[in-house]
C-alpha cells in the first residue's frame, strides 16, 4: 500500500535535514570537539622503478695521494706558534715533504680545511741536531719542486 503524500513528504523532509551539513560554532565550546569525514581515495597501484648510474670509474682516492712523498717549498708567509723550540718560526721559503693528504677518510672524500700535512726540518742556533716538525697547509700556500727523476 504506498503512503500518503503528506507521510512521503515528511519522511523525505526529515531525511534532507539529517544529510545538511551543520554549519561550525564561531567559538566551540572546550567539551565540543568537530570531525570532518576525510574522504578516502583508492590507491593507485603502478609499478615503481629506479634508476641509478654507477660510476666504476671513479677513483677513491684523488690524484692529491700521488703527491705524497714529493718536494714542497712553502710561496706565503705563514707562521706557526706550535714549535715549542722555535716560537712564531715563519714558514715562507722553507722546503718540506709532504707526508699526508687528509681528503681522504675510511675511504670517502671529506673537505679538510689544510689537507696536506708536511714535515719540516728547521735549525736552531743552540743546537746541533735539526728540529723536526709539521705543519697542516692548503695546497694553495706551496710549490711543488722538481725532483732529480722527474726532470
Amino acid at each position: 500500500m504506498p503512503l500518503p503524500a503528506a507521510a512521503a513528504a515528511a519522511s523525505s523532509a526529515a531525511s534532507a535535514t539529517h544529510l545538511r551539513r551543520q554549519p561550525l560554532l564561531a567559538s566551540p565550546s572546550p567539551n565540543h570537539v568537530s570531525f570532518r569525514k576525510i574522504p578516502s581515495f583508492i590507491p593507485i597501484q603502478r609499478p615503481i622503478s629506479c634508476h641509478a648510474r654507477i660510476n666504476n670509474n671513479a677513483s677513491p682516492q684523488p690524484s692529491f695521494s700521488e703527491k705524497i712523498g714529493s718536494k714542497i717549498r712553502v710561496k706565503v708567509p705563514i707562521k706557526v706558534y706550535h714549535v715549542a723550540k722555535l716560537p712564531g718560526l715563519d714558514l715562507n721559503g722553507m722546503i718540506g715533504t709532504v707526508k699526508q693528504y687528509a681528503g681522504v677518510w675510511k675511504g670517502r672524500k671529506i673537505t679538510p680545511n689544510l689537507p696536506f700535512k708536511v714535515e719540516f726540518f728547521a735549525q736552531n742556533d743552540g743546537q746541533s741536531a735539526p728540529i723536526k716538525f709539521f705543519a697542516h697547509l692548503r695546497e694553495g700556500e706551496f710549490e711543488y719542486l722538481m725532483s732529480d727523476a722527474d726532470q
